[in-house]
Parts: structure tokens; C-alpha cells; sequence
């Protein structure tokens, strides 16, 4: 029995001795590599999480706390947060609907033999997501201008197209913001797809071509089955992405203040009466609620797409 780090209260190995040998033991050596995560976990998540449910039930003004029960709830009933979870609703499926098939046919595609140059176009439609949100926005809102020199603007001209108010018009705002997250998410994206596709064995496509499986069999047999744990991950990211997005509207009308509300987001909402309107309570419950919804739809998709099924 290797008895290097034991320690016996009879014995008088030095107490500065004890406590250098702590981190080599076999027991406490996993906690302590683990102490960090939990440690900023507990600061960083646990701690916001619990004290934003409190203040949740409260009115907090200057100087002045006092509870209120469940009256910021029962406030929620009103159109402003119903059209700001629609429209954050729609910006998720929207960029679901994008984010996910898009960036999963260019992994392939750069993942295969046969396509050239693919560093080239990997770090081309990597480099968006290195620009900062704020440098976007303002960049989109620039181009899809409601002046007639607008970059958007001066395109349509080319086809005898009126100017049009991209700004102004529900639709036309959503589909700005959805080809703004396009532009700037789908290289990440594509990363974690290349990683799945790279980790697939390539026997399995050997074996298919012996069989006489053509390209669409094997990506349908074993490319998309192979890449479920990656698809999931996207998914359930993308889901948290698009509920949480606010900078990219925030720039995109040059404030939170969006005609009619077209633009406005659950988080901007939150933002507008948490600090604009300095209603930290109510602010607080719209985060909660917020926090529940996105947690009970990822929950679902997770259950649906198996993922807590026991493996056989």
C-alpha cells in the first residue's frame, strides 16, 4: 500500500506537509479541479437566478423595497410583452430555419475532396463572427437606410424599384435582423458542423460506396444520423440565441425604441423597464418568465430529439 500522502493524527508529519500533499489526493483532487466551475457558477448563475426571482416579487424604487406579491406577473398581461415575445418568437424559428440547414450543407460541402480552396472560403465565412455586434448593426442599419443613396436602395433603383423604408415596415424589419444574425452566426456554426463531420470514420463512407449508396444515401444514412449530438447542440444554442437577442435590434433602430414596436425584443423589453423605466421588479419577472419559457422549450426539444433516452 503506497502510503506517501497518508496522513495519521499519531503520526507528527508537519502540518505544512499535510496541507502541500492536499492536492495530490486521490480523493480531493476532483473537487478541487472542480472548485472553479462551481465556485463562479454559484457567483456568476446561482446567485443573479435567485436574487432576480426575489426582486421578482418586489417594487423596487430609490431607496425604497417593498413586496408586492405577485403583481409584476400579473402586469405582464399587457400588449407591449406580447409583442415582444412574438417578435422574438419569429426571430427564433426564422433563424432556426436558416441557421441550422445552411451552415449544415456548407460544412459538407467543405468537408468534402472535391472541394477547392476550402481555407479560403472556411475563413471568409468564419470572419462576421469576429465583428462586433455594434460595428454590424450600425453597418446594416447604413445599408438598409430609408434615403434614396442607402446602399439597399440605390440597388433596387437598378431594377426600376421605388426607395423603400426597410425601418418602417414589420416584415421587412424582421427579415434585416434575420439576415443580419445569418450573416454574422453562420461560420460558427458551420465550425461545430465541420467538427461532427470530421469525427465520422471514414470506413462508414468506404463501406457505402462498396454497397452502391450514392452521395444523397450517404448523407441521409450516416452524415445526418452521425451529426445528431452536434444538430442538438446547435439547436438548443440557436433556440438561447434567438430569445436573447437585443444588441442587433438595439443598433439596428439606433435605440430601443422601434416604430410601433417592430423591433422590440423580450430582452429589450426587459432593458426598457428594468432601467429605462427603472422598474427593477417588473423588469425582474419579464427576465423569469423569460428564463422559464426558454428553458421549457429546450426541455421539450431535448425530449423530443432523445436525448434523454438511455442508450442500449
Amino acid at each position: 500500500m503506497n502510503t506517501k500522502f497518508a496522513v495519521d493524527a499519531s503520526t507528527s508529519i508537519p502540518r505544512s506537509s499535510f496541507w502541500r500533499s492536499l492536492p495530490y489526493s486521490k480523493k480531493l483532487a476532483p473537487y478541487i479541479l472542480v472548485s472553479p466551475f462551481i465556485i463562479s457558477f454559484l457567483i456568476f448563475f446561482a446567485y443573479p437566478v435567485i436574487n432576480t426571482v426575489i426582486m421578482s416579487f418586489q417594487e423596487i424604487l430609490p431607496g425604497q423595497v417593498k413586496y408586492v406579491g405577485t403583481e409584476n406577473y400579473e402586469n405582464l398581461t399587457n400588449r407591449q410583452f406580447y409583442r415582444a415575445m412574438y417578435n422574438s418568437a419569429v426571430y427564433t424559428v426564422l433563424t432556426l430555419l436558416v441557421l441550422i440547414p445552411v451552415p449544415l450543407i456548407f460544412a459538407v460541402l467543405l468537408n468534402s475532396k472535391a472541394m477547392r480552396f476550402t481555407n479560403f472560403f472556411r475563413s471568409t465565412l468564419f470572419i462576421p463572427a469576429l465583428t462586433s455586434v455594434v460595428v454590424a448593426g450600425t453597418i446594416f442599419r447604413l445599408i438598409f437606410g430609408e434615403l434614396p443613396g442607402s446602399l439597399m436602395n440605390e440597388f433596387l433603383s437598378l431594377f426600376n424599384v421605388a426607395p423603400a423604408n426597410f425601418k418602417q415596415s414589420a416584415p421587412l424589419a424582421m427579415f434585416i435582423m434575420v439576415i443580419l444574425a445569418t450573416w454574422r452566426w453562420i461560420g460558427i456554426n458551420i465550425i461545430y458542423f465541420l467538427s461532427g463531420l470530421q469525427n465520422i470514420p471514414h470506413e462508414l463512407y468506404e463501406s457505402a460506396e462498396i454497397d452502391g449508396a450514392n452521395a444523397m444515401d450517404k448523407f441521409l444514412k450516416i452524415t445526418l444520423p452521425l451529426l445528431k449530438p452536434v444538430t442538438i447542440y446547435v439547436l438548443t444554442i440557436s433556440i438561447y440565441g434567438g430569445f436573447a437577442m437585443f444588441t442587433e435590434s438595439y443598433m439596428l433602430f439606433a435605440g430601443n425604441n422601434s416604430p410601433k414596436d417592430i423591433g422590440l425584443t423580450i430582452v429589450g423589453y426587459i432593458y426598457k423597464s428594468g432601467i429605462q423605466k427603472n422598474e427593477l421588479g417588473f423588469g425582474s419577472a419579464i427576465g423569469i418568465t423569460l428564463l422559464g419559457i426558454v428553458l421549457i422549450i429546450n426541455v421539450i426539444q431535448l425530449k423530443f430529439f432523445g436525448l434523454f433516452r438511455k442508450e442500449d
